[in-house]
């Protein structure tokens, strides 16, 4: 099978990424083997292909935003058949057993493991996934509209409920791609008025005409003060603007798995009045059902720039440029 490994981290101009032929792999016990329909491009993909994130396969084929139909059900995997059509996102494998896991909190499990970075993902024309970790999808989206929500998606779901936002509050968010286009339309569908900060010209008018409220320069101040915020630029300036931002009480999320290094904190400026910062950590199965079950019920609109799988390289450059509006996608 046509698949692109990740066989030189680095900067994306360096060509991380190389196209190859490789035998399709089996479905093993508990595994589905899933062809792949469309695979989202997600920064994560980014920061594994340049290194941010070391790579904890050698040669590991990225990609965790994966749509597919199941053709083949390895030995004792339950819940599908061949014929189903199925989601791969990020979180393959949490052992169950631990603190966190029986907390409810898998997403914290220290033996986690990722699609695209602990085994190979959806650049590819096959890819596996355990049946326990596999999606059921909504209906009423294609295949290329569903990708970018198995992590775009969830994430940004999983980030608005840990600002905890009011009912009726004023929500920031800064950058605006894949993720953050589908978090506004939640925070939309739950009735927040939502201000914009993000670099691209095209991107502040994607926010503005999915009826955010206002769009500006990443670092500028929104209009009004704000209740909470979400960074998902992995920029780690931003977060100075974005707690000056916040009202008293104001929560700041930072979505990113990636940040680069933040400058020093003025404490009266930034965090007195019990503003506060918190992080995001991957998500759990059920923060996957609670949004793919909310989009069923509230239809959003994903903006999907189409790539054939034979240009995953210059869908990755065009992400790390700000030329991508939206979620890229990847088809076969």
């Amino acid at each position: 099978m046509t698949a692109w490994q990740v066989v030189r981290p680095g900067p994306v101009e360096t060509r991380p990424l190389e196209r190859v032929t490789v035998p399709r792999p089996d479905p093993a016990a508990g595994e589905l083997l899933v062809a792949v329909r469309s695979c989202g491009v997600c920064r994560t993909d980014l920061h594994v292909a340049e290194g941010d994130l070391p790579v904890h396969r050698p040669r590991v084929i990225p990609g965790h935003e994966v749509v597919g139909e199941v053709v083949a059900v390895g030995p004792d995997a339950e819940g599908f058949s061949t014929g189903d059509r199925v989601g791969i996102a990020w979180l393959r494998h949490t052992c169950g057993e631990c603190d966190y896991c029986t907390r409810g909190r898998e997403n914290l499990c220290p033996r986690s493991r990722y699609t695209g970075w602990d085994a190979d993902g959806g650049y590819a024309e096959f890819a596996t996934v355990p049946a326990a970790f596999a999606h059921r999808l909504p209906r009423g989206y294609t295949d290329t509209e569903l990708a970018p929500l198995l992590c775009a998606g969830i994430i940004g779901y999983r980030a608005l409920a840990r600002t905890d936002l009011p009912a009726g509050g004023r929500l920031g968010i800064y950058g605006f791609g894949g993720s953050a286009h589908l978090t506004a339309q939640v925070a939309l569908a739950q009735g927040a008025r939502v201000h914009v900060m993000t670099r691209g010209e095209r991107a502040r008018e994607l926010a503005l005409a999915l009826g955010v409220a206002s769009a500006q320069g990443s670092a500028d101040m929104p209009p009004e003060p704000l209740d909470a915020a979400i960074l998902f630029a992995p920029v780690g300036d931003l977060v100075l603007p974005a707690l000056a931002a916040l009202d008293r009480g104001g929560v700041l999320a930072i979505a990113g798995i990636h940040l680069s290094d933040i400058p020093s904190l003025n404490y009266q400026k930034h965090l007195f009045q019990e503003r506060e910062i918190r992080s995001v950590t991957a998500n759990t199965r059920a923060d996957a059902r609670d949004f793919l079950a909310f989009v069923a019920d509230h239809r959003v609109q994903v903006t999907t720039p189409e790539y054939g799988l034979g240009r995953a390289d210059q869908a990755l450059a065009d992400l790390s440029a700000g030329r991508i509006a939206g979620a890229a996608v990847l088809l076969p």
